[in-house]
């Protein structure tokens, strides 16, 4: 008998042992089989939070047309990752997205399989039945010298007689769409999780003005439910042509007369050792104005490619939503102006409000110094005055 149960402790040793603690993305079985020893080792309420991390990361984190192609973007972006990781990247995905999810809070999105459901369930959150969607739009964030800054727009889900349609605890992947004279110019996504769903803040900073025919926008929305795709669209919505992303317009370099020869018959020829730093395209505000735009419409990558500050670090340092950038939600500038400028530096003073995602709203005079790159300013140094 003792023979019998030490053999049956060793079975249950060894099948234990032979559970994966991390992603194994080899093939789609793998993938979802490492998922699954992942999830065995966590309570009933962390496996819920689990699975939610999951579908955020698949839903927001990568791209790809098919379901498939999304579940082979997301083994690449988890393999070799283990729960906390996965926690991590499914808060950052939420934060960047403006969606009300944390790995640390209440069960909000349901028991989501990425993998698709085994079997029927009683219960489906986000099998909501509605006639239509219905989109609202108007504009927000007015300026007292811009004017208006951004368009809102808010989809509802809604009844035959056009009512709005209550429910909770989905988890709806909605995407919005903007186009101009038939072109896309943008595309973003979100989680309608109720009706009371905040919609999506157009800024027009985000807008680039050179793609933007007759100031007129067309805006698209999509609300994807477990039987259907619920779309709607505006057309011809009016935008604020202060309020767009201005293109930065290199001036022309100035071309330097040859030396003429001097009586001997020679030329006077530049020593190799003579750098000659090339002109700067535009004015170093421009830069500065780029970056704060961007910073403001929360494209990090767009602002981190108009610097090269040692002190910012990687692109990852640069958008640590906690220690960087990324907990930047708004940007309203009050001021800009060239202080200096040099062949080779410049000087850009800056004055702005910057509010948080948390709410807070810190007033700041900066000073940006910035260097001549192959003909561009890049910010170099940031100071807070």
């Amino acid at each position: 008998m003792r023979r019998l149960y030490f053999l049956l402790l060793l079975l249950l040793l060894g099948l234990t042992s032979c559970k994966k603690d991390s992603v194994d993305a080899t093939n789609t079985k793998t993938f979802q089989s490492s998922i699954n020893d992942m999830a065995s080792r966590l309570n009933t309420l962390q496996q819920v939070k689990f699975s939610e991390a999951l579908y955020i990361l698949k839903t927001f984190g990568v791209e790809g047309k098919s379901d498939v192609e999304k579940l082979s973007a997301l083994g690449k972006l988890l393999n070799g990752k283990k729960v906390p990781e996965i926690l991590a990247m499914a808060d950052q995905t939420a934060q960047k997205h403006g969606i009300a999810w944390t790995s640390t809070g209440p069960p909000s999105l349901g028991e989501m399989n990425i993998f698709g459901a085994d079997e029927a369930t009683e219960f489906d959150p986000n099998d909501i039945k509605a006639k239509s969607l219905s989109l609202t739009t108007f504009e927000t964030l007015k300026d007292s010298v811009l004017g208006p800054k951004a368009i809102q727009v808010i989809p509802r889900l809604v009844d035959a007689a056009g009512k709005p349609i209550e429910f909770s605890g989905a988890a709806l992947e909605t995407v919005l769409e903007v186009f101009s004279n038939g072109n896309r110019i943008l595309t973003s996504k979100n989680l309608m999780q109720d009706n009371d769903f905040r919609g999506f803040t157009l800024r027009m900073e985000a807008l680039p003005s050179q793609k933007i025919s007759d100031n007129k926008i067309d805006v698209s929305v999509t609300v994807k439910t477990t039987n259907k795709d619920y779309k709607m669209s505006k057309i011809g919505l009016a935008v604020n042509p202060k309020a767009l992303l201005m293109p930065q317009v290199a001036k022309p370099v100035e071309t330097v007369p040859a030396v003429p020869d001097d009586l001997s018959g020679g030329t006077n020829q530049p020593s190799s050792t003579d750098a000659v730093s090339p002109a700067p395209a535009g004015d170093p505000k421009t830069t500065v104005t780029r970056f704060l735009n961007n910073l403001g419409a929360q494209n990090l990558r767009g602002a981190y490619e108009v610097s090269e500050n040692p002190n910012w670090g990687s692109y990852e340092t640069f958008s640590n939503p906690t220690s960087g950038f990324g907990g930047v939600k708004n940007v309203n500038v009050k001021s800009i102006s060239t202080k200096s400028t040099g062949a080779n530096s410049a000087s850009v003073g800056g004055t702005y409000d910057v509010t948080s995602k948390d709410g807070k709203t810190t007033a700041l005079q900066v000073t940006f110094g910035l260097k001549n790159v192959n003909g561009e300013w890049k910010i170099s140094s940031y100071n807070i005055n």
